[in-house]
């Protein structure tokens, strides 16, 4: 059977995976006799990425390797897909995870000081359970309280590949500015709940 070529391997990998592969995952699709080396690998990948410009779909790297994805424009009109809405997080809830993004390891309490508010105890169970923040140590300090960090998936799901693609402190002017870097697609105000109130559940995860 004649081999087809790389990109298209990868291409049909990525597509059924339904996330996002290493380079290590997708070399374990080969035979020791056959595996093709990270630069091969590299080198299909960003050459299947032009083929996607101007597509409805992306090819994108993320912290846990590389996926492809609907097109950002695209979203518009495959929300309409779906019955239920997006999910929206309230203002405190984002200038949470910001703050945890931006001055991490950092406590509840450093965070209450920056915000100059208490922070609920649902707003940090709910950063937890999407995934996207955790205890990465305790302060050394009386009481040693807990330090709190962003993980992987929180860099998955607004498409980073590090910390670094943040924009500086410098540049964000506003929580709302995130929205074009991080696709986090909160409104300009507060849940009617309240700027407290708790994210409301998502399916994707």
């Amino acid at each position: 059977m004649t081999m087809p070529p790389l990109k298209h391997i990868l291409e049909a990998a990525l597509l059924a995976a339904g996330d996002a592969l290493s380079l290590e995952h997708m070399q374990s699709l080969f035979p020791d006799t056959d595996r093709p080396d990270k630069p091969r690998l590299r080198a299909a990948l960003l050459e299947l990425q032009q083929d996607y410009l101007d597509r409805g779909l992306d090819v994108v790297e993320v912290a846990s390797g590389w996926r492809i994805q609907v097109a950002s424009g695209m979203v518009p009109w495959l929300s309409r897909l779906w019955e239920e809405k997006p999910v929206r997080y309230s203002r405190a809830l984002l200038e949470t995870l910001a703050v945890i993004a931006y001055r991490q390891p950092v406590t509840r309490g450093e965070i209450e000081e920056v915000r100059g508010v208490s922070i609920s105890t649902t707003i940090m169970r709910t950063l937890q359970d999407r995934g996207w923040v955790r205890v990465i140590g305790h302060r050394d300090v009386p009481g040693r309280p807990a330090m709190f960090g962003t993980t992987r998936a929180f860099l998955d799901h607004f498409n980073l590949k590090s910390l670094d693609q943040l924009p500086s402190l410098g540049e964000l002017r506003d929580l709302n500015e995130l929205h074009p870097e991080l696709d986090l697609g909160f409104p300009d105000t507060a849940d009617a709940a309240g700027p407290d109130s708790p994210a409301r559940e998502s399916t994707d995860g």
